[in-house]
């Protein structure tokens, strides 16, 4: 009971939460865009963090869970549970549809893990990088999935309470895995692979079951952004580029701090639209204006994590968690 406490409490905030912004479209919108991103950056954050390993294919994973999902709830459309009311009954389908996008991009975690995670450091990157490139390939030329114009006519049944549901899950999950014996293992394999197996950790057992819990939330993740976004091509929603984004996402926030990722996903997904809104407003009814200010958004963001890698190349929390903290400060005042 203990343990589902925390569950009941969140499922409680979030649902009141839903109620105070369900009048608010744009506001609502923003909160999924930052809800997907922090989920996506805590479950890379347990490979490139936790483990100590370099993943830039995180978006080839959410591809996966997009589509799957996507192309299930397409199927399932039509059909509805007999014995429960229409809503209920699309929400299950929505859950159903959810968990197989997570599961497909989880089995492909392990297609691709098993092989590739017995190396280290660049190489490793380059075979994560590799399958991204060969999901995008793959979606743009498979008819039965729209081809090169995606999907679209997804169910729009992803709400503010469902993403942000499982953002605590994943949240909570890494919190979990950290303080248990797998959690060690892996900061053991992180700090020193050579040591770590000579005390008997399986490194390689270890990494593929990370490397498959972080491909199954980052499949979920992409389920949810497609039962929002509606219409999902395989352009830049899953290219290189997200992939980049997501990495930078969990060392601007500090490799190895489920904090610093959840931190640092907010922030980085709101910090441009904040600036978008900013310049355009600075050049007023001038609409050219407006648009060659706006211009100016993209290289002064790039500036700002360019000056945060120097003075603070850890990142925003280091290794470090705000529980870890907080835990400190009653310490010292104690």
């Amino acid at each position: 009971m203990k343990s589902l406490l925390p569950v009941g409490i969140a499922m409680l905030v979030l649902g009141l939460l839903q109620l105070l912004l369900g009048g608010s479209p744009y506001v609502v919108y923003l909160s999924l865009l930052v809800g997907v991103n922090v989920i996506l950056a805590v479950s890379l954050n347990i490979v490139n963090g936790l483990t100590g390993q370099f993943s830039i294919g995180h978006a080839g994973f959410m591809a996966v869970g997009a589509y799957l999902s996507a192309a299930l709830s397409l199927t399932l459309k039509d059909y509805k549970v007999g014995f429960l009311p229409g809503a209920v009954s699309d929400q299950l389908f929505f859950i159903v549809s959810l968990l197989a996008g997570g599961t497909g991009a989880a089995l492909c975690g392990f297609l691709v893990g098993l092989p590739s995670l017995r190396l280290k450091g660049d190489y490793l990157a380059i075979v994560t990088l590799g399958f991204g490139e060969i999901i995008l390939v793959a979606l743009r030329n498979t008819e039965g999935l729209g081809g090169a114009l995606g999907l679209s006519g997804t169910p729009q049944y992803t709400s503010f309470f469902m993403v942000w549901f499982w953002v605590f899950l994943v949240v909570l999950f890494a919190r979990r895995l950290l303080a248990s014996p797998h959690g060690r293992s892996l900061v053991a394999i992180r700090e020193d692979e050579v040591a770590a197996e000579s005390m008997g950790v399986d490194t390689t057992a270890y990494k593929v079951r990370a490397f498959v819990v972080s491909s199954f939330f980052a499949g979920v993740a992409g389920a949810l952004f497609s039962h929002f976004q509606s219409i999902i091509t395989p352009g830049d929603s899953f290219s290189f580029v997200k992939s980049m984004e997501i990495v930078v996402m969990v060392v601007a926030g500090g490799l190895g701090s489920t904090t610093g990722a959840v931190i640092a996903a907010v922030v980085l997904t709101l910090l441009p639209e904040g600036m978008r809104a900013l310049f355009i407003s600075l050049g007023g009814d001038n609409a050219a204006l407006a648009q060659s200010i706006d211009q100016l958004r993209k290289p002064i963001f790039g500036l700002l994590l360019v000056l945060m890698m120097l003075t603070r190349p850890q990142g925003l929390f280091g290794t470090h968690e705000v529980w870890d903290l907080l835990k400190r400060k009653k310490g010292a005042t104690a």
